[in-house]
């Protein structure tokens, strides 16, 4: 089988460095998504272990398509009896770029009605009900310059919901984002699990939470449900040796610093729930504090941080003062890199310091940047 994995923009390369270590090798991105060949071990595996995409899917056909019949052939020629049932419930997903066919809503009518057609003829003998009271089937359809790929999603809700995040706060950070933010730093336990972590501006917990389970190797998909799991295609047990494959991996024994603060005292004790309940509560120091008096005396930590934003310009002023306050705190430790992701205009400016690297990335449709600075290394150090 042919599996794509979209993703964020932006995080591409990212993504396909996690699915290198799990193995897989050929990975090409294109237009948003990441293409491996699997089999449905490999989409048990991926939904269970992946951390920085958003679905694993199934890509069942690429046709061109002009017209509305063209669109119906294509879609009455898949084999969908080896994956839907008379009861499935279909539900359509899809999107047109530069392409004819426009009409998204039309031509998603079109597509559904050619499944229950095909469903129809090679199950029911010609008949025509369908009860729609079955196991959810999202199936996509992406049109871009009349080339139409057709997906099934293995997933159904997305990746970024791990299960343990329930109660709402302000302006979360996706699960997902949050964990492909982490692998771009210099925050990697397997190579020094001392190496201290923090956020200052912790929220509900989201980053610190990553932070530790990766640091533990607890796989984001190990506690809750996918799509596939419900469907009659599915072979029996493949779900539980991705879980085995997982445990089997987990360091639960390390020792992990990571300091997690917010002046919010509502934001800790929504972001200690959090952490109890994704198992990693016993890694992560929570404190109510003001960014601005952050301080640590263990050298070279890693700090990532999703400061408030400032959206309205009354918070934005604040906002300035805030990061002006953070920028002197994050200058009093020479040894530590920083990370901080923010839409916050001229954040440079404001933070008091040129960032080494900066990278445009989107949160919540927001345009961001997510700004490196860079402490200088053990070894350099330790030669003065």
């Amino acid at each position: 089988m042919k599996l794509l994995i979209p993703v964020a923009s932006g995080l591409e390369q990212i993504t396909k460095r996690q699915l290198f270590s799990l193995g897989y090798e050929k990975a090409p991105a294109d237009n948003g998504r990441i293409e491996v060949d699997g089999d449905w071990q490999d989409v048990a595996r991926l939904n269970v272990l992946l951390r920085s995409g958003e679905r694993v899917l199934i890509r069942l056909a690429v046709f061109h398509a002009t017209t509305f019949d063209e669109l119906y052939d294509g879609f009455y020629n898949l084999p969908w009896e080896n994956y839907l049932t008379m009861d499935s419930k279909i539900l359509m997903d899809g999107k047109s770029v530069q392409s004819v066919l426009a009409a998204i809503k039309a031509a998603g009518g079109v597509a559904k009605k050619a499944i229950i057609c095909r469903l129809s003829d090679k199950i029911r003998s010609g008949r025509k009900t369908f009860s729609e009271t079955g196991a959810r089937s999202i199936v996509g359809f992406s049109i871009f310059k009349d080339e139409v790929t057709v997906t099934l999603d293995t997933s159904g809700d997305g990746l970024h919901k791990r299960g343990y995040r329930s109660l709402a706060y302000s302006a979360p950070l996706k699960e997902t984002l949050a964990a492909a933010l982490i692998d771009s730093t210099f925050y990697n336990p397997d190579r020094d699990e001392e190496k201290p972590f923090a956020d200052v501006f912790c929220g509900s917990g989201t980053l610190p939470i990553e932070a530790a389970m990766k640091g533990l190797h607890i796989a984001p998909g190990l506690h809750r449900d996918f799509d596939f799991l419900h469907w009659n295609c599915t072979p029996n047990g493949v779900l539980e040796l991705a879980k085995q494959e997982a445990k089997d991996n987990e360091k639960q024994d390390r020792k992990l610093q990571i300091f997690a603060s917010d002046i919010s005292p509502e934001a800790i004790s929504i972001a200690k729930y959090h952490a109890k309940r994704a198992g990693v509560e016993h890694c992560i120091r929570f404190s109510i504090a003001d960014a601005r008096q952050f301080t640590c005396n263990t050298p070279y930590g890693v700090l990532v941080s999703n400061p408030p934003y400032g959206e309205r310009l009354s918070d934005e002023n604040e906002v300035k003062k805030l990061m002006s306050g953070f920028g002197k705190a994050f200058r009093a430790l020479p040894d530590w890199n920083a990370y901080i992701l923010t839409s916050l205009p001229d954040f440079e400016r404001h933070f008091g310091k040129s960032a080494d690297k900066k990278k445009k990335l989107f949160n919540a449709n927001l345009v961001c940047g997510f700004y490196s600075y860079l402490g200088k290394p053990p070894k350099e150090k330790d030669k003065e």
